[in-house]
């Protein structure tokens, strides 16, 4: 017996790294999954990964777009028949610079996808099953919103606006729906890969682990904070970061 077995995830941005690792930790653990992503052989090669059609399903389309969200809530229930678990990973961060000379319709995008879209996520699921049925909602935040991040600036106010979300969402819909965040620092994942690639050992040197993230790091907790095990937990962002907070490093 797993710990999610009979329980069904929603997890957005799982064709590959943290989301897919995400959705393999749950059904590891019993559970059921429909991912999305944008590109449909990704998510094909994804679903059969996690052990097909009996385990997972997908539904290509854009994180921030009404219609895709519709249906993937109407796919999940009629494949799966319910939504226990929502897991907000998918996220963006086209720019690099300074949030000063950010293109302001780069900076809207930004925040349509990585703070938006995770409101627009929880309130489909919440009407569609959560309101009535309870459940677990787990956002992917990030260290860049618990400390200014140069370069990275506008991204991480992003985030420090979803782990707002995550409380504000904890706080209405308690009891019965728990929600919270995980801030990870850098973790091995192609969506991660200009700050630290040719230059790993460097860059791990602030974290007091000496090692950058992996994808399992992140599954494993967002697993628990889904699961009963963390059922007095809400409203929190847990830092997966090797410690570097500790060094006051982004």
């Amino acid at each position: 017996m797993g710990r999610f077995d009979g329980k069904v995830a929603i997890v957005t941005g799982a064709s590959r790294g943290i989301g897919l690792a995400i959705a393999e930790r749950i059904v590891a653990d019993g559970g059921r999954v429909c991912i999305t992503a944008r590109k449909p052989g990704p998510l094909t090669e994804a679903v059969e990964a996690l052990g097909g059609p009996e385990r997972a399903i997908f539904v290509a389309g854009a994180a921030d777009d009404a219609a895709h969200q519709d249906e993937v809530v109407a796919a999940t229930l009629d494949a799966f028949g319910s939504i226990d678990f929502l897991v907000n990973n998918t996220g963006i961060n086209p720019v690099y610079g300074r949030m000063i000379d950010v293109d302001l319709d780069a900076a809207n995008k930004i925040f349509q996808v990585n703070v938006v879209a995770a409101i627009a996520w929880a309130q489909k699921v919440y009407r569609a099953w959560m309101a009535e049925h309870g459940g677990s909602i787990v956002s992917i935040a990030s260290v860049a919103g618990q400390l200014p991040a140069p370069g990275i600036g506008t991204y991480g106010a992003s985030k420090a606006a979803l782990i707002h979300v995550t409380e504000e969402l904890a706080v209405e819909l308690g009891p019965g729906i728990r929600v919270n965040a995980v801030a990870p620092a850098v973790v091995k994942t192609k969506f991660a890969a200009a700050l630290y690639e040719g230059r790993e050992e460097e860059v791990a040197a602030p974290y007091p682990l000496k090692r950058l993230g992996k994808p399992d790091d992140i599954g494993s907790v967002v697993a628990f904070l889904l699961s009963e095990d963390a059922g007095w937990v809400t409203g929190q962002t847990i830092s997966i970061d090797g410690g570097l907070l500790l060094t006051g490093g982004v």
